[in-house]
């Protein structure tokens, strides 16, 4: 099996508000060793009057199939 940062996940989804900070989060995942898996997504919230945004993200040795 993979070994992945923190024993997570080999597909992790990131989630959050479209800003600076979710940027930074997906950067950090890409420096760790994860890859992008697909488009990001986003989502007007009419709850909390913000765009969200998600980003799929794969570990780099995982075999997956899109």
């Amino acid at each position: 099996m993979y070994q992945t940062p923190e024993d997570r996940p080999i597909y992790r989804l990131l989630t959050g508000k479209d800003d600076r900070a979710f940027c930074e989060r997906v950067s950090e995942a890409l420096a760790q060793g994860w890859r992008l898996y697909g488009s990001p997504t986003i989502s007007w919230d009419t709850a909390e009057n913000c765009m969200k945004a998600a980003q799929a993200v794969v570990w780099h040795e995982a075999d997956v199939v899109k």
